[in-house]
């Protein structure tokens, strides 16, 4: 499905280095308390409180398989790519959000290779994944409560096409790497030349990830200053891991001398895309992650209120891997940040900086989400504060003095203007912003 190595590495921190271990379906929950036996994933899944296979899903894939179901909605079937333009159309999904990965990460692997690499598309809670020549269109959908949910839409003409639910990419998509809960990640390989993984560990990468460690098994194309990625390279017979780390790959502006790219909608895998959905689907993973504990529990052995801080940290980029210097040359970049809201003064969350860092202002867009607003109301109202505690310099410790007052202030300005159920704490006036 359209998270990539989904069969691989989960990324865990250890004293601030990576530890890559061997994701497992069947590993057991964590953030448990009082020796409680814990729940499996597939436990957790099950439990009346959660319901994943049994509760009707919300998210927006559903409710465009409805809307065909009843004849409110049409797709536009075409030569080579099928429904693609269509779909991406109806779920509003930008076209130049298109990444490609050659790694052989999804159940249509038979045809995915460096020359006809899967290509993914996405917004903010849905990722569609096309392959050249594929029979299927790929969904990945986050219900507001439920996490990550799973679609197929079949590549043949049909004057009723049907949009499916599939429960068994849940199996691969449930792991170390998705904080066991369903949920995407992204996977950085190192391939041979068909695309096949032939060195661990393999990575998952988020905003915190070096980037000499990311986007083995992707393409990747844009100006930037890194001095080393994963990305563009294969490994040769013969070679090692070195020689496929090559300033040759380093920058690419395009991907037509890669492969034939007939059929798909750029020549681009854009970095800043890669960037983003790096970052947002480790989030939408934590908010499921602590929505499910709420609604599970102490009887079932839980305690969120130690995600919380978690969550609160992602979201405000505490631990951002820093950009090393500018990125440049992103079809991307400009259709996201057009999308606002934006406050009295023009600004926005999803205003990107591409000098130093991702964004602009220190928290995350996806603030705005469905996701988040449907937090259960005791974790919001802890996300809330302990977002205040930060940003109005009340937490003095110096794990957050990278978060400049003109930043936290420029946050808080922002969602006061932007965000209508803020906690009437963030309204007042504020003169102690700095820490």
């Amino acid at each position: 499905m359209p998270s990539c190595n989904a069969r691989w590495a989960g990324r865990r921190r250890t004293g601030g280095r990576l530890v890559v271990a061997m994701a497992a379906s069947a590993c057991l929950a964590t953030a448990l308390t009082g020796g409680q036996s814990p729940l499996t994933p597939s436990a957790m899944r099950n439990h009346p409180a959660i319901g994943y296979q049994t509760v009707p899903p919300a998210d927006d894939v559903a409710q465009l398989a409805e809307r065909l179901r009843r004849g409110d909605a049409r797709l536009e079937f075409e030569p080579t790519t099928g429904y693609l333009r269509s779909v991406l159309e109806a779920l509003d999904v930008p076209a130049e959000s298109q990444l490609l990965v050659f790694s052989k990460s999804s159940f249509q692997q038979a045809k995915i290779d460096p020359r006809n690499p899967r290509a993914l598309y996405f917004n903010e809670t849905v990722s569609v994944g096309w392959v050249r020549g594929g029979t299927v269109l790929e969904f990945a959908a986050q219900d507001p409560r439920q996490g990550t949910m799973f679609y197929t839409l079949e590549q043949t003409p049909s004057a009723a096409p049907v949009i499916r639910h599939d429960l068994s990419c849940v199996q691969c998509h449930t792991s170390d790497a998705t904080l066991d809960v369903p949920g995407m990640f992204l996977g950085s390989s190192f391939t041979d030349t068909n695309g096949a993984v032939v060195y661990t560990p393999v990575f998952s990468v988020d905003h915190r990830t070096p980037f000499d460690l990311r986007w083995g098994g992707w393409y990747v194309t844009g100006r930037h200053a890194m001095a080393r990625h994963m990305g563009n390279s294969l490994l040769m017979p013969g070679g090692t891991a070195g020689d496929q780390v090559n300033p040759a790959n380093l920058l690419v502006d395009s991907l037509e001398d890669r492969f034939d790219t007939a059929g798909y909608l750029s020549p681009h895998s854009d970095i800043v895309a890669l960037m983003m959905l790096e970052h947002q689907a480790h989030l939408l993973n934590l908010l499921t992650r602590v929505g499910w504990h709420a609604r599970l529990g102490p009887a079932a052995g839980f305690s969120w209120q130690s995600e919380v801080n978690e969550l609160v940290d992602y979201l405000l980029f505490v631990d951002e891997e820093p950009l090393p210097g500018p990125v440049r040359t992103s079809p991307f970049a400009k259709t996201f940040a057009s999308q606002g809201p934006r406050d009295s003064t023009g600004r926005s969350l999803r205003d990107l900086d591409l000098e130093t860092r991702l964004m602009r202002y220190p928290c995350s867009f996806v603030i705005y989400s469905g996701p988040f607003d449907a937090l259960p109301v005791e974790v919001k109202r802890a996300v809330y504060a302990r977002m205040w505690d930060i940003l109005s310099g009340r937490d003095r410790s110096a794990r957050y003095a990278g978060l400049s007052a003109n930043d936290r202030l420029a946050v808080v300005e922002i969602l006061r203007d932007t965000k209508p159920d803020l906690p009437e704490y963030f309204t007042a006036d504020q003169g102690s912003t700095s820490p």
